[in-house]
């Protein structure tokens, strides 16, 4: 125990003295202004439409026809009930729920048709341009000659789920725990193994009685405290200071952060065991992995809103599903079974790495 507690404390003392991870910031500059120029977009499209339509009347089915037409809009279901609307924005279905009143044609001309418009606020810049661009739709169909209103004779009213008070920080604290994790577990856990391979004490340390395996640990062991820490601090931050609460189960949350951290880890193992050096290890993870995790993964920008190409690349970074289940269990306060698709593809991806990196790791040195 003696060696493992001595190798940790070592570790320790090269994060706290090491500057040299700093030389990543000048290379990310240059793809960052390659990949935003691809990714930005201020555009609000293919935004999933569900409608709620109990009155079917002429009027209705032709603003949901327009409404589908509509180059912004996709109308991809038609609910029975509020309660299959709430099932697919649980299930991350759809984006906006348009949700008619009952005899809407029948009482345009007495200013009691109604209209509510749904949508999911755990990124609240979206979700009020959403509302806004549907609202806007339907206005100017209700101009149309033989069905329009008097002034005034129809009420179009929104409702936010999630983050009624549109709170940006529901927005980017998940994306902030992605990016967190992501940089201590995998770049850091990379570069520190790479140091000993580059100065030759990692032969020295796998020659030496110490099993390998031992060694390992010890390299990792010091990223997965501080990971912990941060997690814990980001969680505390967010509900006492940001006052933007835990709406779901907290262990969940925290068993979900776990797996993503282990797979962060072994995608750092895995870089540590192919690059050669430290300048190889920094910008190898830097390109690989932070840049790719601001841009692609949802935390800044819509993944919607990229080309296909990059929403299929996305989908191989960790970090996109972590946001997206952080969002949520967390934002949504959905139970994690709701979100089967991410937590698998999350333990595939552990399961993946670790054995490549089992494979790629030589316990003897050349």
């Amino acid at each position: 125990m003696k060696p493992f507690t001595a190798f940790i404390l070592k570790e320790f003392r090269h994060i706290l003295r090491d500057r040299r991870t700093m030389l990543i910031l000048l290379a990310m500059p240059v793809v960052e202004i390659i990949l935003f120029g691809f990714a930005i977009s201020t555009e609000v499209k293919n935004i999933r439409v569900a409608v709620l339509d109990p009155s079917r009347d002429a009027v209705t089915r032709r603003i949901t026809d327009r409404l589908d037409a509509n180059r912004y809009f996709t109308v991809r279901y038609t609910a029975g009930t509020p309660a299959e609307v709430d099932r697919l924005f649980l299930q991350s279905k759809i984006d906006l729920a348009v949700i008619f009143g009952n005899r809407f044609a029948g009482r345009l001309q007495t200013g009691e048709a109604e209209l509510l418009l749904v949508a999911d606020a755990t990124d609240p810049n979206m979700a009020v341009l959403q509302t806004s661009y549907a609202a806007q739709a339907i206005r100017d169909e209700l101009q149309v000659p033989g069905i329009t209103p008097p002034p005034g004779m129809i009420g179009v009213t929104h409702h936010l789920l999630y983050n009624p008070q549109v709170k940006s920080a529901a927005n980017f604290v998940p994306g902030v725990m992605g990016l967190i994790m992501m940089l201590i577990c995998a770049m850091m856990t990379s570069i520190s193994i790479v140091r000993e391979k580059e100065t030759g004490t990692m032969e020295i340390l796998l020659t030496s009685p110490v099993r390998p395996i031992i060694v390992i640990l010890s390299k990792v062991a010091p990223y997965f405290v501080l990971s912990i820490i941060n997690l814990a601090t980001i969680l505390a931050l967010s509900v006492y200071v940001l006052e933007v609460p835990i709406a779901g189960s907290l262990f969940q949350l925290i068993a979900v952060s776990f797996l993503f951290i282990f797979t962060a880890l072994a995608l750092g193992i895995l870089i540590s065991t192919i690059a050669k050096t430290q300048v190889a290890a920094m910008l190898g993870a830097g390109l690989t992995l932070m840049m790719p995790t601001m841009l692609l993964s949802g935390m800044i920008f819509p993944i919607e809103n990229m080309p296909p190409v990059l929403q299929y690349l996305s989908s191989l970074i960790p970090a996109r599903w972590y946001i997206g289940l952080v969002k949520h269990i967390m934002i949504q306060g959905a139970p994690v079974a709701t979100a089967a698709k991410p937590v698998a593809v999350l333990v595939l991806m552990a399961i993946v790495l670790t054995a490549a990196s089992l494979k790629k790791y030589k316990n003897k040195p050349e």
